[in-house]
């Protein structure tokens, strides 16, 4: 069953099926939260901003519009919008939270040594992400994680489709530049100059 048949039967009134709309999209959501709220120190709250984007979602499901958009750029929407209001009410308190404890778990079969270099060569990414301005890491926590397209990046973001463009290009070459000096290797260009 599409987005939109459930979307048609639960605004019937077959409420229950909201669940399936929500086991679909919650993993999503809640990274697209938690990335957002990572630069913050504020990951611990994604999960409850999860549930209220699901619940804003909810309340206002009568008034989407399938023409304007699908109901995953919509989603989206409504979950950037909760995670800034929500930064904007701790802004001036700026709250201080602990680390939240995760961490990305290796496949069994690595060894130790490669699970290592994966967890740190992982927490070097996630760090330069969460370096970015936050619509730079919105549009590519969108692009790459969650495989959307120019144009509903463009709707969530509220931004023409160039400017999404734009700032995936800013966001990837700032990523690449902080990421620089880790991954490079001195020995190629060292062999490089001796040919």
């Amino acid at each position: 069953m599409t987005d939109s048949q459930l979307i048609q039967l639960i605004k019937q009134g077959n409420t229950e099926l909201y669940s399936e709309l929500m086991r679909r999209y919650q993993r999503k959501i809640l990274a697209f939260v938690y990335h957002m709220l990572k630069n913050s120190h504020m990951e611990l709250i994604a999960e409850d901003l999860c549930s209220e984007t699901f619940y804003k979602a909810f309340r206002s499901l009568h008034s989407f519009r399938e023409v304007d958009a699908s109901f995953s750029t919509w989603l989206y929407t409504i979950a950037r919008n909760t995670v800034l209001s929500e930064l904007r009410k701790n802004r001036a308190g700026n709250v201080s939270l602990e680390e939240s404890g995760y961490t990305p778990v290796a496949p069994a079969e690595v060894a130790p040594e490669q699970a290592a270099l994966r967890k740190e060569r992982m927490n070097l990414v996630r760090e330069a992400i969460n370096n970015l301005p936050e619509k730079q890491r919105s549009a590519l926590i969108l692009r790459e994680y969650d495989q959307m397209d120019y144009q509903e990046i463009a709707v969530i973001l509220d931004q023409s489709v160039s400017s999404v463009k734009s700032l995936l290009f800013r966001a990837r070459s700032s990523v690449k530049l902080q990421l620089e000096s880790y991954f490079y290797e001195p020995e190629v260009e060292e062999q490089a100059e001796r040919v």
